[in-house]
């Protein structure tokens, strides 16, 4: 009994005089869902928060959202993949500074079996044409996200108004990149993905790569704190401790050690000039 009672006593908190511990410093980033996904943020952020002493909160979101949240001040950074929609974001005066980060690029999955005929080839915009010539089930994240994005793009880019012409063979389903995968695996469908979500994806059942290595695929990441003097609560001296590890020497060096299976999922590029 005695030693119940003292364990009580220990776990009933601080005694008199004593005080509680100060909450750890972290911040909010808003990313892309595909960081999380592919096993990098679980790869670089511990890192990160061992050296600094900041915790990173993550809001996985399609990059549309991720944007959006950045848009209300309910995060301090975001770090996502559409340069369009990040330029536009802090021209707008959401966002202090745009920086490059890594890039990897975008893939086709679609079923061993390939009723579209298009494994094998490099040409995406070929692939989708018969795609939906052949009315191929091809499922659609219809998230607004970066991938959702490149994904509409390379339908314009096919000359293909997605919009009048798709059927019941083009699936939008509003969710993230693991179940648009879970679906195409499930239903034997074609579907753009980024390479990093593909190479840690395990229920892969009949999919595989169909078509990779055109130069349209390429998939550029970016991050930029978001701005305090739109949000002033935002935390920019943290965030920005943030945004210059990541895209220091360190930071891009942990991030080119993130492997799966010998295979790179993200190649860093903070360097490069207009990235």
């Amino acid at each position: 009994l005695a030693l119940v009672v003292a364990l009580g006593i220990v776990l009933a908190g601080p005694t008199v005089g004593q005080q509680a511990a100060s909450p750890a410093r972290f911040i909010t980033v808003s990313s892309t869902t595909s960081t999380t996904d592919s096993g990098l943020f679980t790869h670089i952020l511990p890192i990160f928060q061992a050296k600094m002493g900041i915790e990173v909160r993550v809001v996985s979101q399609g990059t549309g959202q991720a944007l959006d949240t950045g848009r209300r001040g309910d995060a301090d950074v975001v770090f996502v993949h559409a340069r369009a929609q990040e330029l536009k974001f802090v021209e707008d005066g959401f966002g202090v500074e745009r920086k490059a980060v890594m890039y990897n690029d975008f893939v086709l999955i679609g079923p061993k079996v390939d009723p579209a005929g298009v494994k094998g080839t490099r040409d995406i915009v070929a692939a989708l044409k018969a795609v939906q010539a052949k009315a191929s089930l091809f499922i659609s994240r219809g998230d607004k996200s970066g991938t959702h994005a490149a994904e509409l793009n390379l339908w314009k880019a096919a000359g293909i108004d997605i919009e009048t012409t798709k059927g019941p063979w083009y699936r939008e389903i509003g969710q993230g990149m693991g179940a648009a995968l879970n679906m195409a695996s499930a239903q034997n469908g074609y579907v753009l993905s980024d390479r990093a979500t593909w190479l840690n994806f395990r229920n892969r059942g009949d999919l595989d790569i169909v078509v990779e290595g055109d130069r349209r695929l390429f998939n550029q990441y970016g991050v930029i704190l978001v701005n305090p003097a739109k949000h002033p609560h935002v935390k920019a001296a943290d965030g920005q401790v943030f945004i210059d590890w990541i895209t220091s020497p360190e930071g891009q060096k942990a991030i080119s050690d993130y492997r799966i299976g010998g295979a790179s999922l993200f190649f860093p590029n903070a360097t490069q000039p207009g990235a």
